[in-house]
């Protein structure tokens, strides 16, 4: 009995420890509704994180459907399926849970990249999402996909 508390212990506290990386499925949320608007899955490869834009979550007629605006390799190209984090890396100590490295995130409505910083909080289940351009920031909030 003792042996398998120990062994219920140390599985739980692996799968809580495994929930702090940004690694995963993810529901962006929209600024404007605060309701789930896309769905983006973040890899881990050889300790760098990507990102692909996995799908919509809600049929919107007027939605772009390709990156017009971009101006790197992911011009023209269709925004489901497209690669939208890029070279996201630890920062800090493994216990901290921040990635940024020399991470960008694109914004495919706009064409702009910005530097990213990405935070799980509230033990894994959102992902604090920073962009930066200079000094100036924005923040979303993005909810796991249990």
């Amino acid at each position: 009995m003792k042996k398998s508390l120990t062994l219920l212990a140390l599985a739980w506290g692996f799968a809580a420890s495994a929930q702090m990386t940004p690694v995963g499925v993810w529901h962006t949320i929209d600024d404007e509704t605060k309701q789930p608007k896309g769905e983006v899955r973040i890899t881990e490869n050889n300790g760098v994180l990507s990102g692909v834009v996995g799908r919509a979550l809600k049929e919107d007629p007027k939605a772009k459907t390709v990156c017009d605006l971009c101006t790197d390799d992911r011009k023209d190209q269709k925004i489901i399926g497209m690669e939208i984090i890029r070279n996201l890396t630890r920062e800090g100590k493994e216990s901290d849970h921040v990635w940024a490295g020399k991470g960008t995130i694109l914004d495919p409505n706009n064409g702009k990249v910005y530097t990213v910083k990405m935070t799980p909080i509230e033990g894994g289940k959102r992902l604090q999402v920073r962009g930066y351009i200079g000094v100036f920031y924005r923040t979303q909030y993005w909810v796991r996909v249990e």
